[in-house]
C-alpha cells in the first residue's frame, strides 16, 4: 500500500506541476504587463523552471518504489516532501488560502509521507 501511495504522490505532483505551468501561461502572464520584454521572458522562464522541477520531483516519487535502495527511497521522499511542503506554505501565505494550490501540494506531501 505504501508503494501505491508513493506512486499516487508522484502522479499528483506531475499533474499539479502541469496545472501550475498552464495557469501561469493562460492566467498570469496573459494579463501581466512586465517591462522590459526581456524581464518578462526571464520571469516566464523562472516560472516554468519551477514547473519542470516539480515534474522531475514527481517522476522521482513515482519511480522510488522500483528502486532497490531503501535509503534512496527515504531521501527522495524526505527531500521532496520538504520541497512540496514549502511550496504549499508559500502558496497558502501569498494567496491567503484562496487558491487550491496549497491543498493540492499538501495532498502530494501527505501521500508521499504516508508512502515513506
Amino acid at each position: 500500500m505504501r508503494d501505491v501511495l508513493l506512486q499516487l504522490s508522484g502522479i499528483s505532483a506531475i499533474v499539479v506541476a502541469l496545472i501550475h505551468g498552464w495557469l501561469g501561461e493562460t492566467k498570469v502572464f496573459a494579463r501581466a504587463t512586465i517591462e522590459p520584454p526581456r524581464v518578462r521572458t526571464l520571469i516566464r522562464a523562472v516560472w516554468q523552471a519551477g514547473t519542470v522541477a516539480w515534474i522531475g520531483g514527481g517522476v522521482l516519487l513515482l519511480m522510488a518504489p522500483t528502486m532497490m535502495s531503501e535509503p534512496a527511497r527515504h531521501w527522495i521522499v524526505a527531500t521532496l516532501a520538504i520541497v512540496y511542503a514549502v511550496a504549499a506554505a508559500g502558496n497558502f501565505i501569498a494567496l491567503r488560502g484562496r487558491h487550491f494550490g496549497w491543498i493540492a501540494l499538501g495532498a502530494v506531501v501527505a501521500m508521499a509521507v504516508a508512502g515513506y
